[in-house]
């Protein structure tokens, strides 16, 4: 009888397994490289945002906030969150 129980979760436990593997982890990697790429940010980097605006960062905030120059002399407050990725990186000063 013990045997007929763990033999009827096994499958179930299986799935868990595989979804964990393939959709799960992946994802929380994602997330990672995310925020270390929104942390690295810098002035200069050029990005783009997750609405598609392409500007240059002119000022990098305290409170989760960047300052994007989408024109010139046109800037716009950005939640660090949304910037979907870093086209052109600007070289750390030494």
């Amino acid at each position: 009888m013990e045997g007929g129980a763990i033999a009827q979760f096994l499958p179930l436990i299986l799935i868990f397994a595989i979804m964990y593997f393939l959709l799960i982890r992946p994802q929380q990697k994602k997330v990672k490289e995310h925020q270390a790429m929104v942390s690295a940010l810098r002035r200069g980097d050029q990005v783009v945002t997750q609405g598609g605006v392409i500007g240059k960062v002119s000022k990098v905030k305290e409170d989760g906030e960047v300052e994007v120059e989408i024109a010139e002399g046109v800037r716009v407050r950005v939640v660090k969150s949304t910037i979907a990725s870093v086209i052109n990186k600007t070289e750390p000063t030494k």
